[in-house]
């Protein structure tokens, strides 16, 4: 079977969360099914670290897709020609976005629909594409596959689609994501937050990500303690808003705050393993890859009650309302305060995080193909 699969997505030294999706999936995939061939579509120049073994064919489509005219030009005009040139028989698209002008079979992952709950958050120019456009993938779509059961239900719930054509194909962690030794940890600390104790934000800096709360909570955690620890938030800033930048310049301990930007795969687990806890407290996700790398680390989480973050997190997770400075506050007093509750959620998590792993993914994705592909 020839296999084209939309890889837009994979840019060295930027996979975030769809992007590290793409790549963890198709690195197992294209591996193990060397019977059949994979036409990976980028929309600029690619790197060989993508080229994951022999049976992948790599294509490059123009324009590069960055802007809703450049990606109605890449997907209605570029990948079709491309799908009708190597003859494929199934496109897959991790991000969700598909081509209406193929007949191709086509599998897009949507893995979530923040942009219908939140769509304040979203440039109204981004936000028009995505409300004429992804009602449109959907109806084309011949199977969709999605990050966690929350996910499911609000695609069949908000597109009236067949629940029975959705199948849930969970995220899983990087192998680099695990526990490491005190002297380790203290390097880190050293390297990144002076030596002291820190709280850790993972990911795209965006106002979804609920950051203006999350430096208040901060603030407020310290004004409540008489201690060093820092808050490092590890991410891109392409989002900054207003908003945040008011809640850090009002913070008394906007010097105790550490913007790194992105950082690389090995240094974010060693991060991630060397934090107090991990703070994420998003208004939505679709899944929250960061709670889980968090979990694989022995790394205790405070994560938003919302959506899919409490499937993800099951017992193993200290909640937290969002739109709760207060609320936010005291779960971060908690965790430094009480060691047995950091013990006892890590213990937990060892547990929950079994039900997640990228070899996993990427059956459940292959299954999901294979049901596409024969309906």
């Amino acid at each position: 079977m020839v296999i084209a699969v939309n890889t837009r997505l994979l840019i060295h030294d930027r996979l975030e969360g769809i992007g590290r999706f793409t790549h963890e999936t198709l690195r197992i995939l294209t591996r193990e099914h060397t019977e059949h061939q994979f036409v990976f579509i980028f929309d600029r120049k690619f790197s060989e670290e993508f080229i994951y073994s022999d049976n992948v064919v790599p294509v490059n489509g123009f324009p590069q897709a960055r802007h809703p005219v450049l990606w109605y030009l890449f997907f209605e005009r570029s990948v079709p020609a491309i799908l009708r040139k190597h003859r494929a028989q199934l496109f897959l698209s991790p991000d969700g976005w598909l081509s209406l002008r193929t007949e191709v079979r086509s599998l897009p992952v949507i893995h979530d629909l923040n942009f219908i709950h939140l769509p304040g958050y979203i440039p109204w120019h981004i936000h028009r594409y995505y409300q004429h456009f992804f009602p449109k993938f959907v109806r084309k779509a011949d199977r969709i596959a999605t990050v966690s059961g929350f996910s499911k239900q609000d695609i069949a719930t908000v597109f009236r689609y067949d629940p029975g054509k959705i199948d849930v194909v969970y995220n899983g962690a990087n192998e680099c994501f695990k526990p490491i030794p005190k002297r380790d940890q203290h390097l880190i600390r050293e390297k990144y937050t002076r030596g002291c104790p820190f709280f850790l934000f993972v990911g795209l800096i965006h106002p979804r990500k609920n950051i203006t709360g999350l430096i208040k909570a901060f603030d407020g955690f310290r004004r409540s303690t008489d201690s060093n620890v820092k808050l490092l938030i590890v991410g891109s800033r392409k989002w900054w808003t207003k908003e945040m930048q008011s809640a850090l310049d009002s913070s008394v301990f906007r010097d105790e705050i550490i913007f790194v930007g992105r950082v690389p795969d090995e240094d974010l687990g060693m991060i991630t393993a060397s934090a107090l806890a991990l703070v994420y407290v998003s208004y939505f996700e679709g899944f929250g890859i960061p709670v889980l790398e968090a979990m694989y680390c022995d790394t205790p989480v405070i994560a938003s009650e919302v959506t899919a973050l409490p499937e993800v997190g099951g017992d193993a997770v200290l909640y937290t309302e969002p739109d709760s400075v207060e609320s936010m506050k005291s779960s971060m007093l908690s965790l430094y305060r009480d060691a047995r509750l950091r013990k006892s959620l890590i213990e937990k998590a060892r547990i929950q995080r079994l039900q997640f792993s990228w070899k996993r993914t990427a059956r459940l994705l292959w299954d999901s193909m294979m049901r596409c592909a024969d309906a």
